[in-house]
């Protein structure tokens, strides 16, 4: 088996888990890539386009997957300018081939520079740097600064495309240069893994840290996997650690002894007899509310490059509500918000929701969610600042009123609507719906907003967001039901 080239990337699995790497190359068809991931690496793309679009002199080393080519275009640039800025110059030193997302060549003196979509410098940049460091030095280009380029998340767009101000920099040099004894270990046991059979590792922590393996399932395929996992205690790392050491792996063969918060303990004693939990007071916390009463849910759209003027990177930018009604003779109506012009939608939709939910009576939401976002409606239009506070004072979360009063077994340790839901009512399940949760949502909203997108499009695409978070209100408003009846709810 010949060796494969190595890369930065393949490096950087490798240290997470040697059979990541032996998948990644060897068998990328057993791999399954999220929609969270995809979106990572597509926000990824663009910020590094960003970057590029701020330095308009730099040349970017464009051979399609034409390695060999990258390197040699790569070299002439460097060898026939004094100065220059390259983008994705490919180098290569011991079969470890690396790209640049930023290169300054002055004078013979290069400068490093690493674009990132986080809003931080994190622990795992820190041996991406360290790795192009040594190919480069390896290749006869030492740098004499490395930097890390990342989101600063107080920038304000003043529109108009100008983005200067959107990256921070970080000084790397000092911390990649202490790492370099360690690469060309790294690099050797990497080699060693692609050079031998296909590493029989346990699951465990490095399954998810530092990223999601795409190969989870293939690893965990035939493994008998308890129904009810000590894990699924809710923040219960420490206790689940414990059970695992005594050989507890399910949560049905625990000792209520072993379990030292009440959460815990009615967890358990529902998982135990198989019988859901509910505590009959509840009834009377939601009954104590007037009417009419709203449930309230907002979807939201964050981008990492900013597109509206007057707002920040990452920042939650509501485009869409939905408002079940409930009134005191018990009817139920229903309103909605829905901007998908992609003119920044934030102004009409805080009026249209003041004129909605009125003055009285308790806006009811899932989570902290909805008050967050009120307050930052808030922030960018104060002058409806003192009627958004108003909606804001009347909000009720039902999320810890049901953590308090509510367990059913099937839920497994999660109170989120769509573990809760199936339990209470499970027609309003989100199965036949186009959008199912909320980063489908944000997809959606995108391919709605987008040049291109034809009115008959957009139109099916409307109709398929307002269903979405309509059903999301009419969840909401069965939870609160199903609650306020706790003290005559019969369930199985």
């Amino acid at each position: 088996m010949t060796n494969p080239r190595l890369s930065k990337t393949k490096i950087l699995l490798g240290m997470q888990c040697p059979r990541r790497l032996y998948l990644e190359v060897y068998h990328p068809e057993f791999a399954e890539v999220s929609e969270e991931t995809e979106q990572i690496l597509a926000r990824g793309n663009d910020v590094g386009q960003a970057a590029r679009d701020l330095l308009p002199k730099g040349i970017l080393i464009d051979t399609g997957g034409d390695l060999g080519r990258a390197l040699q275009e790569t070299s002439d640039h460097l060898s026939r300018r004094k100065n220059a800025t390259l983008f994705e110059a490919a180098f290569e030193h011991q079969d470890v081939l690396i790209k640049a997302d930023i290169l300054h060549s002055r004078s013979g003196t290069i400068k490093l520079v690493e674009v990132k979509s986080t809003t931080l410098v994190k622990p795992y940049h820190i041996p991406d740097v360290a790795v192009q460091f040594w190919v480069l030095k390896g290749a006869g280009y030492e740098p004499r600064k490395v930097e890390l380029a990342y989101i600063d998340n107080s920038f304000v767009y003043p529109g108009n495309g100008d983005y200067q101000g959107l990256f921070t920099k970080a000084d790397m040099t000092e911390e990649v240069l202490e790492l370099q004894r360690e690469i060309p270990k790294w690099v050797k046991k990497c080699k060693q893994v692609l050079r031998g059979d296909m590493p029989s590792i346990e699951v465990g922590d490095q399954c998810e840290s530092p990223f999601d393996c795409p190969f989870y399932s293939y690893c965990t395929e035939g493994t008998t996997m308890p129904e009810y996992p000590v894990g699924l205690l809710p923040w219960g790392g420490k206790t689940a650690e414990k059970l695992l050491e005594l050989g507890i792996c399910d949560l049905r063969d625990a000792k209520e002894d072993q379990l030292s918060k009440p959460l815990h303990r009615k967890v358990w004693r529902a998982t135990k007899t198989g019988k859901p939990e509910i505590d009959p007071a509840v009834s009377a916390e939601i009954r104590k509310h007037p009417y009419p009463r709203y449930y309230l849910d907002f979807e939201t759209i964050a981008f990492a490059i900013p597109v509206w003027a007057g707002t920040r990177p990452y920042q939650q930018i509501p485009f869409q509500w939905s408002c079940h009604i409930e009134h005191q003779n018990g009817t139920v109506e229903h309103k909605d918000f829905l901007d998908t012009t992609g003119d920044l939608p934030v102004k009409s939709l805080a009026e249209c929701l003041i004129a909605t939910v009125g003055s009285k009576g308790p806006v009811y939401s899932y989570g902290a969610f909805e008050r967050t976002m009120i307050n930052a409606i808030s922030e960018m239009l104060p002058g409806l600042a003192p009627k958004l506070g108003k909606i804001r004072s009347r909000i009720v979360d039902l999320l810890p009123i049901a953590r308090q009063s509510y367990y059913h077994p099937a839920m497994k340790g999660s109170w989120s609507m769509k573990s809760v839901l199936p339990t209470i009512a499970p027609s309003l399940n989100y199965d036949s719906l186009e959008v199912q949760h909320g980063g489908m949502a944000q997809q959606a909203y995108l391919e709605a907003t987008a040049h291109g997108t034809t009115a008959e499009r957009q139109r099916a695409i409307r109709e398929n967001l307002l269903e979405y978070c309509g059903r999301d209100t009419e969840g909401l408003f069965a939870i609160a039901r199903f609650l306020e009846n706790a003290a005559a709810v019969q369930i199985s």
